[in-house]
């Protein structure tokens, strides 16, 4: 069944096309003046222009038209030819009930289904996270739970930085630390031992020890990339050592994944196509896409329709190295062999955009891809309250799992200070901190403009009142808590007949949710999911303090009411599970 929305856009439609005039005129919104009236319909302003004719009178005649077809339904011109649409109470019960019926809570899936991919998170093997990989997890997340939900084919891959320079500082520094290691001996080329040389701990400090002395010291870093160099052409004990580094780091990655309730179908890296490079390399020459510059393989990408210069994409450097984009090309086809996708979905910060319009453009260029195949989803940073990228005390970069445990902090302690929790054992009150913490943290991400920076303020975030992400867990508890009482009782939801304003502003926003989920799968826009998610809370809180639910002594008024609140949380679950938060039984 469709909205209100546009049911109302059909008849409004019909109308203007009974007048001989294009029955699109008559799309139908949500009114910016919902003190006059819910709806609103602006189409005989246009209609004015092409037709020559004065706008109220136009509308008039639509209004006409209107009452006449549709007695339920209050028509009224306002201002210079604006049409102020009401449907009665009959309307919104009967929209109400499909609603309340069905699982999804009018929510449609995609009417054609893609293949698609999405690259995100993108750490770094041998690196702890950083708040820098937030946006990238928590947007990619929330974009894979939503195009699943809308139908679509989706494998996610976390791209891990496995490959380059930094693999050569760790393993040079692990050789200058322990030098009898089998995988240094270039005459050992097997039987390398299946438990790691490193922790996780060790990766973290090597790393930095290397780094610092490769920029103080010339010779160290050339021993780096000649490492890096054995290591790509397939140095047995190099590549032994890389595998331990990356199941080592997969290990720990997991764990800050996990913790923020983020999953990835495929944990490939850089290193997982280095053999397709020179198949990549071969192919551009053959085609005649790529070209001798200065001693290195470019391809030219710039176009005559661009706005600002786009330097061509050097294929292979004139050292003979290939580059970061030459591993995302030869991703690409990898992709393309192994899932086929019809779209890949790039969620990498705004900073990348010339690198991701270069490697598009060559794919495309190559016949890698389809044009429009390859979409970067680029995304703001996280700043502190300073309004700078968020740092630590020290000035330092602020590692995930730090960020997460101060989280959970807080949720504690605005549990306690709330009085909520209390009569749950140590167990339950841990594991509703860590679901709050984690709401605060997503919700106050994905609610922003993705493109746009934001202010981290995690006092603010993880408040129970406000835009906030525990603000909605707590609606949906508080319900849950009313729907338990009410089984309680023995009573049973029933048939919903809308009887006040509140009641009918509660179905609107029900009424919305497929309108939402379109938009934020065309616009990659998370933050519109946020916006619904609050907006309907928020109805029904104003629901539930003007129409009693348990209180209320006629029995069909109260089941109605019963219903009403079931399909919120239904919806409100629905919608806070795309966002990748959960509610909590009680707190």
């Amino acid at each position: 069944m469709p909205s209100l929305v546009e049911a109302l856009s059909r008849d409004v439609g019909a109308a203007f096309a009974a007048l001989e005039l294009p029955a699109e005129l008559g799309r139908v919104v949500e009114s910016d003046r919902p003190d006059f009236a819910p709806y609103q319909c602006n189409g005989a302003m246009a209609a004015a222009k092409q037709a020559k004719r004065n706008p109220r009178e136009i509308a008039q005649s639509i209004a006409e038209k209107l009452a006449a077809d549709h007695l339920s339904m209050k028509v009224e011109v306002a201002g210079p030819g604006f049409l102020n649409l009401t449907p009665d109470d009959a309307a919104y019960s009967t929209q109400a009930n499909v609603l309340a019926s069905d699982e999804r809570t009018g929510a449609d899936s995609a009417a054609h289904p893609l293949k698609l991919m999405i690259d995100f998170g993108g750490p770094n093997v041998a690196k702890p996270m950083h708040v820098g990989h937030l946006r990238s997890s928590v947007i990619g997340d929330c974009l894979q739970r939503l195009m699943r939900f809308r139908g679509h084919d989706v494998v996610s891959d976390i791209h891990l930085g496995d490959w380059g320079l930094q693999m050569g500082h760790l393993i040079t520094e692990l050789e200058d630390e322990q030098p009898d290691l089998p995988y240094f001996d270039g005459e050992v080329t097997g039987g390398y031992p299946s438990e790691p040389p490193v922790t996780i701990d060790d990766l973290s400090r090597l790393y930095p020890q290397a780094s610092a002395k490769a920029k103080e010291d010339p010779a160290r870093n050339e021993r780096s990339r000649k490492a890096t160099a054995e290591l790509q052409a397939g140095r047995p004990g190099y590549r032994a050592l890389l595998a331990h580094f990356i199941a080592v780091s997969i290990a720990a990655l997991k764990e800050d994944f996990n913790a923020l309730g983020v999953h990835f179908d495929l944990w490939k890296g850089e290193s997982d196509v280095n053999d397709l490079i020179p198949e990549v390399v071969a192919d551009f020459k053959a085609k005649g896409v790529a070209e001798e510059s200065d001693g290195a393989l470019i391809v030219r990408v710039a176009r005559d329709s661009d706005k600002k210069e786009l330097a061509p994409l050097i294929l292979v450097s004139s050292a003979g190295a290939a580059l970061y984009a030459t591993t995302d090309l030869a991703t690409i086809l990898e992709r393309r062999r192994e899932q086929d996708p019809q779209l890949i979905l790039y969620v990498v910060d705004l900073g990348q955009s010339d690198h991701f319009e270069q490697v598009f453009r060559a794919a495309y260029k190559a016949g890698l891809a389809q044009e429009g195949g390859l979409e970067h989803v680029k995304f703001g940073t996280v700043n502190g309250t300073d309004g700078k990228r968020l740092r630590t005390r020290a000035g330092g970069t602020f590692k995930l799992a730090d960020l997460i445990e101060q989280a959970r902090d807080r949720a504690r302690d605005r549990l306690n200070e709330a009085g909520l929790g209390a009569e749950l054992s140590k167990d339950e009150f841990e594991s509703v901190a860590v679901s709050v913490a984690n709401a605060a943290i997503k919700f106050s991400d994905l609610s922003n403009v993705r493109t746009t920076n934001y202010i981290f303020d995690l006092d603010r975030f993880v408040s129970f009142e406000g835009k906030t992400g525990p603000y909605l867990q707590y609606q949906s508890v508080r319900i849950k808590s009313i729907l338990r009482k009410a089984t309680d009782q023995g009573l049973e939801p029933g048939e919903i007949v809308v009887g006040k304003a509140e009641e009918a502003a509660l179905v609107r926003r029900l009424d919305g949710f497929n309108a939402a989920v379109i938009r934020a799968e065309r616009d990659r826009a998370p933050n519109v999911l946020c916006e619904h998610a609050y907006n309907l809370a928020q109805a029904f809180s104003g629901f539930y303090a003007n129409c009693p639910i348990l209180p209320e002594k006629d029995e069909a008024i109260r089941a109605s009411r019963l219903k009403l609140a079931a399909t919120t949380l239904r919806q409100l679950e629905l919608v806070l599970g795309l966002i990748g938060m959960d509610v909590p039984e009680r707190m």
